[in-house]
């Protein structure tokens, strides 16, 4: 079944009336050919309910340009989505490609600041190596599994060295006919012989209209902490968002997330003048915490919903706070995250009244 044009129909229903369901629904493989990003693969997916978004196939299976009804959902850096090759990994280097986007996988074996790791003598660059990984053993089609469609793009990203760690990230991002979700299922695992740190945040990157003066983040939370003396300045506000800013200076806050009723945690974005929202929901199980990167600077302009299961302050100091996951050889752990839209003022109030207490 698949609810399209403010109608349930099922397969048989929609083959009737069209050549095929491409025609409503689809992903499209492509390859980007200008420029710095020339050679990535992409998955583009239209979901037949207003929801267009690019799967960087050789960017981690990352998510780029997404609009919703042809407003932009995402935010695009001016570093554009370069091809892989061009990663630098020391220091600071992953900014110059940090395309945006509406996520980017940060991790697998290290993410967060840039920092010398004692115990392993590595110098670990910023947010690792995933989103510049390309994936192997890549499907992408529409499907209809039993009663409901799908349409479902999937891959598997590594992250190994001889003599180190061997990490393997089993990934699928589904959406169905005729909705406005995404659904991402990842499963990592641990295929080398001794214990690997594994650290992950998905770094969900929210821009203009949908983010705006007005703008207001909506976040269940037992507590809220400022990162850093500036983040402090912010506290007030940390769910308030103005126009753009001159010399604004990032901030950072880190949120213990709430679990609803049905398991899971989720942070809303709202703009009342749009009527539109934007959602994340994610297991607390597995990642626990909620890092905000509030950064509303002139021609940087971006909230960052970010889930992890630690937190962005570079590995050896996770270590040193008892935060830093690990995998035996062959122990796995998956992450699901759902990521969507609302629309109109009827969905955002229910789903307020779904996060409980606004």
């Amino acid at each position: 079944m698949a609810f399209i044009y403010n109608r349930e129909m099922t397969r048989e229903e929609i083959l009737k009336r069209v050549g095929d369901i491409s025609q409503i629904g689809s992903v499209i493989l492509s390859e980007l050919q200008d420029g710095p990003e020339r050679g990535n693969r992409t998955a583009q997916v239209l979901t037949g309910g207003g929801l267009h978004y690019t799967v960087l196939l050789d960017r981690g299976m990352d998510l780029a340009w997404t609009w919703y009804k042809g407003i932009a959902v995402s935010w695009r850096s001016a570093t554009q989505a370069i091809a892989p090759y061009y990663f630098e990994s020391t220091d600071l280097g992953w900014l110059r490609g940090f395309h945006g986007g509406l996520m980017n996988t940060c991790g697998l074996t290290y993410f967060g600041s840039p920092a010398h790791d004692p115990e392993t003598g590595q110098n670990l660059g910023l947010h690792g190596r995933a989103s510049y990984t390309p994936a192997k053993n890549v499907y992408a089609d529409g499907t209809w599994p039993g009663a409901d469609s799908q349409i479902l793009v999937q891959g598997k990203i590594r992250e190994a060295s001889v003599f180190g760690d061997k990490l393997v990230l089993y990934r699928k991002i589904m959406s169905r006919l005729g909705e406005k979700t995404i659904f991402i299922e990842d499963d990592v695992v641990n295929e080398g012989g001794s214990e690997s740190p594994f650290m992950i945040l998905y770094h969900v990157n929210v821009g203009f209209p949908l983010l705006d003066e007005g703008s207001k983040l909506y976040v269940p939370a037992e507590k809220t902490i400022p990162r850093t003396p500036e983040a402090e300045k912010g506290l007030s506000e940390w769910n308030l968002f103005r126009t753009p800013q001159k010399n604004f200076f990032e901030q950072v806050f880190f949120h213990t997330p709430k679990v609803l009723h049905d398991g899971y945690s989720a942070a809303l974005l709202h703009n009342e003048k749009m009527a539109l929202g934007f959602y994340v929901k994610f297991k607390k199980d597995t990642l626990p915490f909620l890092s905000e990167w509030k950064m509303i600077g002139e021609g940087e302009y971006v909230l960052g919903i970010e889930p992890g299961n630690c937190l962005p302050e570079g590995r050896p100091k996770e270590r040193e706070a008892g935060r830093l996951v690990t995998l035996k050889p062959g122990e796995s752990r998956k992450m699901v995250l759902e990521i969507g839209i609302v629309d109109g003022n009827k969905e955002i109030e229910q789903f307020k009244k779904y996060m409980g207490t606004f």
